[in-house]
């Protein structure tokens, strides 16, 4: 049975720091299974709304539930999944024994199993046994979208996603969050990327910290909001 209540509720959801205001005041509601990009210049507040949701950053006012708790809770942040722009790896670990380290961590069972099948489709077959910390930059994404996605989570927190990637990884990425979508996970997904705004089914905009649209990622003017124009 799908879930009902909203997996994330923010109600004047606050973010400054001394004068300066990163996030205003923003009520939200995202339920399972919704795909949400969320667009706007660099500075606007994206990268801070997700890090609240992630409870990387801690508001300056307002209320925020993940899963019907407090970020930062054992059960928001077993409920979610959080995939940096800046992707953040341990110096000694291999690809495979991070795969396997965030996976039993969750209690994922055929964890190896899922880690080859994404490692198969991300092309890091061949690098499982190394040391994502000195891989390139690409390749470190990849290997933070596999670990974002060995796990389960009702809550997807993507921060630009795409950059570094080639076409396989970027087609892998696509095809992932879609799959993570459809089988009810709430994925919010912050990006420059015009071509993937359509592939979504609700969008956010932001400018300078405020919200300024809240619908159909089809809409008309989601373009223009996308490059920040009036």
């Amino acid at each position: 049975m799908p879930k009902r209540e909203p997996v994330l509720v923010a109600s004047g959801l606050t973010k400054s720091y001394a004068d300066l205001v990163a996030l205003a005041p923003l009520d939200l509601k995202l339920r399972h299974g919704e795909m949400v990009v969320l667009v706007g210049h660099n500075g606007s507040g994206k990268s801070t709304f997700l890090g609240l949701c992630a409870a990387l950053l801690e508001a300056t006012d307002g209320d925020l539930t993940v899963a019907g708790h407090a970020p930062g809770s054992f059960e928001a942040r077993a409920a979610t999944s959080y995939l940096a722009d800046q992707p953040v790896l341990y110096d000694d670990l291999s690809l495979l024994e991070h795969l396997e380290y965030i996976a039993r961590m969750h209690g994922v069972e055929d964890w190896e199993d899922r880690s080859y099948e994404l490692m198969d489709r991300l092309g890091l077959t061949a690098r499982a046994d190394g040391l994502p910390s000195r891989f390139s930059r690409g390749l470190r994404q990849k290997a933070a979208i596999a670990l974002a996605m060995v796990r389960p989570f009702d809550l997807l927190l993507v921060d630009e996603p795409f950059v570094g990637l080639d076409p396989q990884g970027r087609a892998a990425m696509v095809e992932l969050l879609a799959e993570s979508h459809r089988g009810g996970a709430a994925v919010i997904v912050a990006t420059h990327q015009l071509d993937f705004v359509q592939k979504a089914q609700r969008c956010l905009a932001l400018r300078d910290g405020e919200l300024v649209f809240d619908g159909p990622a089809n809409g008309a003017n989601v373009d223009q909001l996308v490059l920040g124009e009036n």
